[in-house]
């Protein structure tokens, strides 16, 4: 196959996998987008076979069935709650597979492979190890095999910046030391994977899904520099998109959660939240002001609500906000939610769901939770959209969310969630909470709203039994 033939293929797959991407942007062309870039991609390794001349390699076709056995295992037994695992894994092996790449380019020609080729495999060694680990740790993070909570080691910051430094500096001594590349190279690779641990360590609470969509962008990064390496510009292409976009998302998860990228990368958030903040009680969903002028009468505890008043809290309202959040994924709750939502709007009243942006462990959880059960799209809303509207909300339902309603956000200055833009589900007329227990939320800060108070109802144990109670309270 000439090089000529292969960059106009290679074009043309590049803007399928685009092309793909645009229509996973919409919801009904989502599907058929997903096919069209997985096609494209699988396409797109055939071709580097057919241009290598190795597709009649017995290992590489040993290989290409492992891989294609396991993908469709993952595929048919992955359930949605542990996909962010699957997600951060894939992220790591696309990592690995760059810095593997990257070893063998300069073991193949140390001393004589040229100095762009040097440099270009070595960042893509440190961009692809520093996402190997980095992914590792998240996705353990997230299937609970290690701990949850932000790990933060003393002087973590200091140590992130002297590992940052160290890869800096040994890609420049590959540069100008070609004697001894290989030993910059495996000392490249030590340095990489410590980073990528230290960046990933002390994420916890509401940053991970911002952490997930970076370390897919710096598989993406690390693919197209590898793909620069060797002088494929299929693999720059496909690479540089997927890093492009996998950015872009970062970004936007950043603004919405008004986080900084850089606090994020050196630990700031976590570093600065080992030491514990009080939440404060914030304004009561329903509470009657003294007078101006008058006393206010000496404070006593409220009472709480209990489950009988769930009758006339749903036949009262007219105006509902459905939140969902981690704990509905766990409990695989969403068929008792479309349920309850369609008995509600078959009763007459306005159904709609507030999202989230980090509502579950991942950008888009609970879009594709709810609608794999048909909940119509133009029903969910995002977080700055419907925030506006909680109080004109006469019923708000949390289903299994924490962090993503803690009015601590606002006050609580040092915890993980601090500043972090948050539901008014408080501002809601009532407000049903379905959560397993009253233990905080990932981020570790206790949410204000499990105060007793009469006009919020909490509904613990497992959601499906709360979201049934509700149900039930309906007939």
């Amino acid at each position: 196959m000439s090089n000529t033939v292969y960059y106009i293929i290679s074009a043309v797959l590049s803007l399928l996998v685009l092309l793909g991407i645009r229509w996973m942007s919409k919801v009904p062309t989502a599907v058929r987008g997903n096919r069209l870039s997985a096609l494209a991609m699988l396409v797109a390794i055939i071709i580097v076979l057919l241009k290598e001349n190795i597709l009649t390699d017995v290992y590489v076709l040993i290989g290409l069935a492992i891989g294609l056995v396991v993908g469709i295992v993952m595929a048919q037994r992955v359930k949605m709650i542990t996909m962010p695992q699957m997600v951060g894994l894939l992220n790591g092996l696309g990592g690995l597979a760059s810095a593997i790449a990257a070893i063998l380019t300069v073991q193949k020609s140390a001393a004589t492979l040229p100095a762009f080729e040097r440099l270009t495999a070595l960042l893509a060694l440190c961009v692809g190890a520093l996402t190997f680990t980095g992914s590792m740790v998240a996705a353990g993070k997230l299937h609970r095999v290690l701990p949850q909570k932000p790990v933060v080691l003393p002087s973590h910051r200091a140590l992130t910046a002297v590992f940052a430094l160290g890869m800096a500096a040994l890609t420049i001594l590959a540069l100008v030391d070609t004697a001894n590349v290989m030993t910059y190279t495996w000392l490249a690779l030590a340095v990489s994977l410590i980073f990528g641990l230290l960046f990933a360590l002390p994420v916890g609470g509401a940053d991970m899904p911002i952490t997930i969509s970076l370390l897919n962008s710096t598989s993406g990064v690390a693919a197209a520099i590898a793909g620069m390496a060797i002088g494929d510009v299929l693999l720059v292409s496909v690479g540089g998109i997927v890093g492009a976009s996998g950015l872009l998302l970062t970004q936007i998860m950043c603004r919405s959660m008004n986080r900084h990228l850089s606090s994020i990368i050196f630990a700031r958030s976590a570093a600065d939240s080992h030491h514990k903040v009080e939440a404060p009680a914030p304004a009561a969903p329903a509470a009657d002001a003294a007078p101006v002028g008058e006393e206010a009468p000496a404070e006593e505890a409220p009472a709480a609500a209990d489950e009988n008043v769930l009758p006339q809290w749903l036949g009262d309202a007219k105006e509902v906000i459905i939140i969902p959040g981690y704990g509905m994924a766990v409990s695989q709750a969403q068929e008792l939610v479309k349920a309850l939502h369609d008995k509600l709007e078959n009763g007459g009243r306005n159904v709609r769901f507030a999202i989230h942006p980090v509502a579950g462990r991942m950008p888009g959880h609970m879009n594709v939770l709810l609608a794999e059960v048909d909940i119509p799209y133009d029903k969910l809303y995002e977080m700055d959209d419907i925030n506006p509207d909680m109080e004109k909300c006469d019923l708000a339902i949390v289903i299994g969310a924490n962090d993503v309603v803690n009015p601590a956000a606002n006050t609580a200055e040092g915890t993980p969630i601090y500043g972090m833009p948050v539901l008014n589900a408080e501002a809601a007329g009532r407000l049903v909470i379905c959560n397993f227990d009253l233990k905080p939320g990932y981020a570790g800060v206790p949410n204000p709203l499990y105060d007793p108070h009469p006009d919020v109802l909490l509904l613990l144990g497992d959601a499906k039994d709360s979201l049934q109670k509700m149900l039930d309270a309906l007939a």
